[in-house]
This record gives structure tokens, sequence and C-alpha cells, in this order.
């Protein structure tokens, strides 16, 4: 078997068992509480009128659950689940032939909803709200509308940039959610679960030290899980002790409070670089050889979040607090320091 071989046959593997350890039922669904105790009645409450149910835009950082909610949505309702990310969605036509094989109530979840061509998003406002598409055929002077009726349906939409999407298209969700980071206890019953289902044996406080590094996202948890496994499995005694999830964080450059060796680069480049910011999201990119949106969708919600960076209209701004967390000293600047700028 050749290299690429073998790497298409690990990503499978891992993305085989994401799925695995994704909750299929409500019931089984970890964190975010008081919405999913409203989602239970807004399901029971569309079951029993027999009816889909509303439009839901959910939003939030990457990893926390929007794909797996859908999933469960559809399971829940017993109805058929159909998926497709924005940036794919060239033309009218593409977003027609989704639409028209869409049966009732199914469920269509479109990723990165923010990203939807501004032809694409007019298309969906008659489809949600009327069910209903108007599709022009041909071109020129012999050019023709005609209305296509479609059968009543639920989108879902998951964005990590909420503030991206038009005021006209956010104004149809029905039901508006934005997703959490887990707690920590919630994170360690996750981490416990996820186990079991690899059937690997942890201890207790061993399942604490992940949770504590995973950053209160579930997609994290389950890939430092995974390979803290390995590390178990081949230099332990293919249980996760105390001291086998320490060695294998450290083996991951990932420390206690779930900062990563990305995490801390950017915090050292705002620091040592500019002086401990402001910096702009562009210039720190380049710095870092990361993508502007990679930065502001992956690594920045966490840190501000958690107090390590600050977001200003100047750019960012790196804290006390990070200062502490890399061991640096923290130099407090000037009045005039800083109004000479801000």
């Amino acid at each position: 078997m050749q290299e690429n071989d073998l790497l298409d046959s690990q990503v499978g593997r891992d993305d085989d068992y994401e799925q695995s350890l994704r909750p299929k039922r409500l019931q089984d669904f970890i964190g975010q509480k008081n919405f999913i105790n409203n989602l239970q009645v807004y399901i029971e409450a569309a079951k029993q009128r027999q009816e889909p149910l509303d439009h839901i835009l959910f939003s939030g950082p990457p990893g926390l659950g929007k794909t797996t909610l859908s999933h469960i949505i559809s399971n829940e309702m017993n109805v058929n689940f159909k998926s497709t990310s924005a940036p794919i969605l060239e033309k009218s036509g593409d977003l027609a032939a989704i639409l028209t094989d869409i049966e009732e109530g199914d469920i269509f979840f479109i990723d990165e909803i923010h990203r939807l061509k501004k032809n694409i998003e007019e298309i969906l406002y008659s489809a949600m709200e009327d069910f209903t598409i108007d599709l022009i055929i041909g071109q020129g002077p012999s050019a023709k509308t005609i209305k296509i009726n479609l059968e009543p349906f639920t989108l879902v939409g998951a964005t990590t940039r909420s503030g991206l999407i038009s005021s006209p298209l956010h104004a149809r969700f029905g039901i508006n959610e934005k997703l959490d980071y887990y707690t920590l206890e919630e994170m360690t019953y996750i981490i416990k679960r996820s186990s079991s289902i690899l059937k690997i044996e942890i201890d207790d406080q061993a399942a604490v030290i992940l949770a504590q590094s995973s950053r209160g996202t579930p997609r994290i948890a389950n890939r430092i899980l995974r390979r803290v496994r390995d590390f178990a499995q081949i230099e332990g005694q293919g249980k996760i002790t105390e001291k086998i999830a320490y060695q294998s964080l450290q083996r991951l450059n990932i420390d206690k409070e779930g900062l990563n060796k990305t995490d801390k680069k950017l915090l050292q480049v705002i620091i040592d670089h500019y002086d401990g910011g402001p910096v702009g999201c562009k210039t720190l990119a380049i710095s870092l050889g990361e993508e502007a949106e990679t930065i502001e969708e992956v690594y920045e919600p966490y840190l501000i979040q958690n107090g390590y960076l600050k977001r200003t209209l100047r750019g960012r701004i790196a804290t006390k607090k990070a200062y502490l967390h890399l061991g640096l000293e923290f130099r407090e600047k000037a009045d005039s320091e800083r109004t000479l700028f801000d």
C-alpha cells in the first residue's frame, strides 16, 4: 500500500471514529442544557401538529455540535437528512436540484451558511417562507420564469460567523441558537462516554485532565482522546492513567489550559513582534503563515473568551494573563502610550 493510500485510510478511520462518538438522540447529547430542553419541546410540538420543524440557525465556534445536533433533529423527527456546504453552491440550479429532491419534513443542512452567494441566498427566501422557488429558463427575450413548488422542509444553517449573515436571511430562521463552550463537568462526562465507546479504560483523574485540555470543545476532546489512547496502548498497559494523560498531552504540545503550539505562537508573536499589540488580524496571519479566517474562527474565540486575547478596533492585544501563562513579565503601558494611539 502506498503512502497516500495509508494516509487516506487513516483519515477514513478517524472519520468513522468521529461518527461513532457522536450522539444519535437528544437524550444522549451532553451540554447546551437549556437549549436542548427547549428543542425537545419544539420537536414534540411539531410532531403533534404533523408539521415540519421551524427553520434553525446554529452559530458558534467549530466543534461544539452544530452538525451533530442537525443529525439528531433528523433522527428525532424521523425524516431524511440532506446536507451541503455554502461555498459549493455556485449556481441557482445547484440549490434547485437539492430542494426539488427533498421530501416533506426533511432536514436540509447548510454548513458555513454565512458564505452563501447573494443569488443563492435570494432563492432561499421564497423556499423558506413559501416553499417555492422561481427559476429563469433560457436567456434574453425568450427567457421565462417558472415557479416550482417544494415539499415543506426544515432548513438548518450552521455558521461560525453569524455577524456575516444578512438581516433578511437571519430573520427567516424561527429558532436561533448560539452554542457555548462546554463546562469542565460536561467535558469530563464526554471524555468518559467516548472512552466507553472506544473501549479504552480511563481513570477519573485522567478524564478530568483531558477535559481541562479540550478547550470546552467535544470535537477536540475526542481527537485528543484517540491520540492518548494510542500512547496508552503502546506505552502503557492499555489504560489511560493520570501519568499517561500528562505525558501524552506534553508530547502533543497541549498544555493544561488547552493551549496548543499555534495558540502559544500566536500570543508570542503579538508580544515579541508587536509589543503586545494591537496588531491587525491580516498582519498576524502573515506572521503565523495562517489564513486570517482561520485565526478568527478557530483560534481567537477560545483565547478571547478565556482572557488571553482582546480584540479592539485597532487590532488584537495580548492580555496580562497571556504574558503570565507564557512565563513573561507583564509591563503595563503608560497612559500616554495608550492615548497616543487610542
